[in-house]
């Protein structure tokens, strides 16, 4: 496991806790909120470095941002990319710790 650098604590932003997240966890399934620009070996290396776990995938999914209304006027809510992090079996990321 390599040592944490400044790019792993850029890559993961926040964990993603949602009713869906926490259905996947019972499958050794986290979910992460990441940069836009992290690759999938990225998020795989911020994660075995942060959390000190083997991760055995790295599935990703971008979600467009909506055109929403604020106070009559037209605003864009950001896009927003998530990462479904699958865990070797036995190993496990308690996320209400935090780092």
């Amino acid at each position: 496991m390599a040592e944490p650098t400044a790019r792993h604590y850029d890559t993961i932003l926040s964990p993603v806790i949602t009713e869906k997240a926490t259905l996947l966890s019972e499958q050794n399934k986290v979910v992460f909120r990441v940069a836009d620009d992290a690759s999938k070996v990225e998020i795989a290396a911020a994660v075995e470095a942060l959390f000190k776990v083997n991760v055995t995938k790295v599935n990703t999914l971008v979600t467009k941002g909506k055109t929403k209304r604020f106070k009559g006027r037209p605003g864009r809510r950001p896009d927003v990319k998530n990462a479904v992090v699958t865990l070797a079996d036995g190993q496990s990321i308690d996320i209400t710790t935090g780092l």
